[in-house]
């Protein structure tokens, strides 16, 4: 199934985003206060992103702006989007908007995702032909050199499928790399990604998480995409998903349980309840032997986890019941969801 933008969801957008972007109040701050001078109101701080409840938000609200602006160029909307730009994206307010990063305090200002976001708005401006990108570059360099400074600094990436997640930022820093013909924050990227990424193997996360919007996995493996040629990702990608996860789906289908190949940790006869652990080895999949169940609208059959053991708490979190009961038997660990008998 694909999804188009149309004109009309395009105008919609528009309008949503022209409504809020400006809005100023309420406003949750990223922002560091060492004493009774840097009490501040957005707007006097922020002169042009102090809309949209934070920062980055109002950042990718200027975004989708550009977008559609680009994409439709004859919406009815055009004109309040060009106004609001040319009021906005002036050399003063953008100055202001860098001068707040010379803060002692702001280092860590909206990092990854704010930084990532500015380039993405920066990227569009570029790809679209406006006045506006030379305008905006100054704030752009300022978080370009910032990923220049921080990224060798980190040595772990950050996993959460959150506003921190590394992949993540990954995706919207390289964009604008491409689009903006910067090759060093382009290698930068890729070496990086090399670092954290290049040895991971059987992708193994819970997944969905509480509080994700974000899904760690796809991120990761979207970032890897962006970054690596397409032989060279073909094969990365191959190691990453799961090892057990074709052979997982097939069993689904077929209905077969037989074992899954290579080692596995042996699980419990049936007649023995799992033992009560916090968690499971690896996140289970809630499946039946003849037809997958969608536990919060994902599918967990496509993706097809091996894992022994299983706790009372993954029961009730990953079967569609918790009237249900988990049934790993013999069969090389594959958790499935069953009614009882």
């Amino acid at each position: 199934m694909t999804y188009d933008l149309t004109a009309d969801h395009a105008a919609r957008f528009a309008r949503i985003a022209l409504g809020h972007v400006t809005r100023e109040y309420p406003h949750k701050a990223d922002h560091v206060m060492t004493g009774d001078a840097d009490v501040y109101t957005p707007r006097a701080v922020h002169p042009i992103f102090y809309g949209s409840f934070d920062w980055h938000s109002c950042v990718h609200g200027y975004w989708l702006l550009a977008r559609v602006r680009r994409l439709f160029p004859d919406l009815a909307e055009a004109a309040a989007i060009d106004a609001l730009f040319a009021d906005a994206f002036t050399p003063a307010k953008v100055e202001a908007e860098r001068a707040y990063l010379d803060r002692p305090s702001a280092r860590g200002f909206e990092r990854p995702y704010g930084w990532a976001w500015l380039l993405m708005l920066a990227a569009e401006l570029v790809q679209a032909g406006s006045p506006h990108a030379a305008t905006l570059r100054p704030l752009a360099d300022a978080f370009v050199a910032r990923f220049r400074d921080f990224l060798p600094l980190l040595t772990y990436p950050v996993r959460a499928g959150q506003h921190a997640n590394t992949g993540f930022a990954l995706v919207l820093a390289v964009r604008y790399a491409e689009v903006a013909g910067d090759t060093a924050l382009r290698g930068l990227l890729t070496e990086r990604a090399h670092g954290w990424f290049g040895a991971d193997r059987d992708a193994q996360a819970w997944e969905p998480s509480g509080e994700d919007f974000l899904s760690p996995i796809l991120m990761e493996a979207t970032a890897m995409a962006a970054l690596l040629p397409r032989a060279a990702f073909a094969q990365w990608f191959a190691a990453f998903r799961s090892a057990t996860a074709a052979t997982a789906r097939s069993r689904i289908s077929t209905g077969s349980t037989s074992a899954a190949p290579g080692p596995s940790a042996p699980s419990p006869p049936r007649s023995t309840p799992p033992r009560r652990r916090r968690s499971c080895a690896m996140p289970p999949i809630a499946t039946s032997p003849r037809r997958s169940m969608r536990s919060r609208g994902i599918i967990w059959a496509s993706i097809g986890w091996p894992v022994s053991r299983c706790s009372r708490w993954a029961i009730g979190r990953h079967c569609p019941d918790p009237l249900w009961t988990l049934r790993a038997g013999r069969t090389g660990g594959t958790i499935r969801c069953a009614r009882p008998s």
